[in-house]
């Protein structure tokens, strides 16, 4: 009877021990046959509610995107193009201050493969991923998709019936969490396919947002001197070559649609030529960033009056002779004229835009450019439709080449956010936050002198006084490039936090002139982490220096790209009634489960837990929180006392108070 008590016990207690390791994800696989070479490796996953899983395509400098590899490619396949993802919504991230990219509910993703052996063989394929609630999970994955011999009867089916097994089709490597369930021989398992049901369109924030941008660019783009003056030349030209006055506004009419449907056909043209996976990948691909600085930087040179950036005039020409013919044809060949002629004002303008839009995914860019298109257009139909407001028009003069510099410098600054996106990607620190802030106070510096008429430009006209439009716009300008300055010495800036890089990418991450008072010297192996709390990275250096001091030791399990892990940080350690603690009663050591940086051959080993080799730091501490905490998730807290035992419960997400009661009850247990 006692044995069997035993035995219930310890049923019950491991149960309790999986108790907190998460799983929220449910992947299942399949392929389909495209043609007799070509198939696609789906990867489909139900995930919990409140949960979400980030895209391969979430911006660097954010949360941890999604990796796929595929191995043992030689001579058996190859891939087409990266994979593609269906059902990823976007959000701006106001921690690392990106659009961040993720899946909420369901997941799916299909990597397009091209088979050179005849054969039959194994695709294994590794997925490494992240998946936050109020606690981040980083987990890895292990798949194998069996692919059978290239015959000319060989037919897999492209949508198998639900609730088919899937025979010899695909096997998947039990992952992290199923494995303590598992029994100690481990064996490939065959699943049901899932059958998840397309994505039902969903209206992003983001398009609304694109949509507001490119129609005040169309607005800015109007007010430049190569469209503003045409407006009434082009209204005069219908009122007077028509009939009457009710076919010189159907005229008028027609050739507003007509612009309209140029610019549009541009931004489906560039989605359909791109297409949406190469559309999301712009934003953190390096080379595009790099040219896109430099394409900005051109565009600033001429619209500050260096040279005219010009189509051929052949083209013009050609579309002229066109536009002569007369009725809608000829009017859809004027909107075209307009488009030509004015390229050196609305060019750079329509550039930006596009590359900003096609983040917004294959939508973006058709969304932008009728933006762009519908200002640039109403009034030319408005001014048709009622001539007489052609009298309050104002004249041109110099303040359209005002309105064109003011573009340049806007462009300008622009252009040093892809840099700094390049440069983030990369991880060369050669435009930290510091040296971004100081060019863009050096350029909105600039352009308000400028506004102000303490600086001319080649084409500006002569100006013996500012107006009061001017004037104030000046003092906007100034304002805002002194309300920069302060970044230099590390305040947040809060309202252009997407634009700089993050104060974490900076010369001084604590900001200029503060130093740490509880501590004069750093020990050795440590640094200053969050709100200048002394961190170690070291677990065994941290408790060696925890020793000397005879303090508890609060582990920080945390990653690098976790969300919920900065949110903590921001929000509950810096409370005043928190940080003095952080400070002075405890050693923090802060392991990030998600250091991709390979441990040394001699201190690589087995996980006891799964039985997969620990290869990086990352793998090392999450199989520490795995075997010893009975947990996979971050944020996690652990007291102990100096040899390593806890003195409470382990917390993760959690309020102020919640924390703050935390951390006194396991100081409180710690005997010194």
């Amino acid at each position: 009877m006692k044995k069997i008590y035993f035995l219930l016990l310890a049923f019950f207690g491991l149960l309790q021990m999986n108790a907190q390791i998460l799983n929220p994800v449910k992947w299942s696989t399949r392929t389909e046959k495209i043609s007799a070479t070509e198939f696609n490796l789906v990867f489909e996953g139900i995930i919990e509610d409140e949960w979400h899983v980030y895209s391969q395509f979430t911006p660097d400098g954010g949360p941890l995107p999604m990796e796929i590899k595929f191995k043992n490619a030689k001579g058996n396949f190859d891939l087409i193009g990266k994979a593609t993802e269906t059902g990823t919504k976007k959000e701006f991230n106001d921690v690392f201050g990106v659009d961040e990219l993720f899946f909420a509910k369901k997941l799916l993703i299909k990597q397009k493969v091209k088979i050179t052996n005849q054969n039959g063989f194994k695709i294994d394929a590794n997925v490494d991923y992240q998946v936050c609630k109020s606690s981040c999970i980083n987990d890895k994955k292990n798949f194998t998709f069996d692919i059978p011999k290239i015959t000319a009867a060989a037919i897999i089916p492209a949508a198998p019936e639900k609730n088919t097994v899937l025979k010899d089709t695909i096997s998947i490597v039990p992952d992290t969490a199923a494995a303590q369930k598992a029994t100690a021989t481990e064996k490939k398992s065959v699943v049901s396919e899932t059958k998840i049901p397309p994505k039902q369109p969903e209206q992003q924030k983001g398009l609304l947002s694109i949509f507001i941008i490119a129609f005040l660019s169309g607005f800015a783009a109007l007010l430049t001197p190569c469209v503003f003056p045409l407006i009434p030349m082009t209204v005069s030209f219908f009122t007077k070559q028509s009939k009457n006055k009710r076919e010189g506004k159907k005229n008028a009419i027609i050739y507003g649609i007509s612009i309209i449907v140029i610019y549009v056909a541009l931004g489906f043209f560039v989605s359909w030529a791109f297409g949406a996976d190469a559309l999301n990948s712009l934003a953190t691909n390096v080379y595009f960033n790099i040219i896109f600085f430099i394409l900005l930087v051109i565009f600033a040179a001429s619209f500050l009056g260096a040279f005219e950036i010009m189509l051929p005039n052949s083209w013009a020409n050609k579309v002229d002779k066109q536009a002569d013919r007369g009725g809608i044809f000829g009017i859809l060949f004027m909107a075209l004229a307009l488009a030509i002629v004015s390229f050196s004002c609305t060019g750079p303008i329509v550039g930006t835009l596009l590359f900003e839009a096609a983040s917004k995914g294959v939508v973006g860019p058709i969304v932008g450019m009728f933006g762009f298109s519908l200002a640039l257009a109403l009034p030319f139909m408005l001014f048709a439709m009622f001539p007489g407001w052609l009298n309050s028009l104002p004249k041109s003069g110099g303040w359209l080449n005002t309105v064109k510099v003011f573009l340049g410098f806007l462009e300008l600054a622009l252009a040093f956010k892809f840099l700094s996106n390049a440069d983030l990607v990369l991880q060369m620190h050669l435009l930290e936050r510091e040296v971004f802030l100081a060019i863009w106070i050096a350029i909105f510096g600039v352009l308000a002198l400028y506004l102000f008429g303490k600086i001319t430009m080649p084409h500006d006209s002569p100006l013996p006084f500012i107006s009061v439009g001017r004037l104030f716009l000046g003092l906007l300008v100034l304002s805002f490039t002194v309300y920069l300055i302060p970044g230099l010495w590390g305040a947040p800036l809060k309202v252009i936090s997407a634009f700089p890089p993050p104060i974490e990418y900076s010369e001084n991450p604590r900001g200029i002139g503060k130093t740490n008072q509880a501590i004069g010297v750093l020990p050795e192996g440590a640094e200053y982490g969050p709100h200048d709390i002394v961190t170690f990275h070291d677990y065994d250096k941290g408790m060696a220096y925890a020793k000397s001091v005879n303090k508890p030791v609060m582990l920080d399990f945390t990653g690098h790209a976790c969300v919920n892990c900065r949110k903590m940080e921001i929000n509950v350690w810096s409370d005043k009634s928190i940080l003095p603690i952080l400070n002075t009663q405890i050693v923090l050591i802060s392991l990030y489960v998600d250091e991709d940086i390979d441990l040394p051959l001699k201190d690589q080993f087995v996980s006891k837990l799964t039985g997969e080799k620990i290869i990086t730091v990352g793998d090392k501490w999450t199989d520490l929180m795995l075997s010893k905490y009975k947990t996979n998730t971050q944020p996690l807290y652990v007291l102990t006392d100096l040899d390593g035992n806890s003195l409470s419960e382990t917390v993760s997400y959690v309020g102020v108070e919640e924390y703050l009661n935390w951390l006194k009850r396991g100081i409180s247990k710690f005997k010194k």
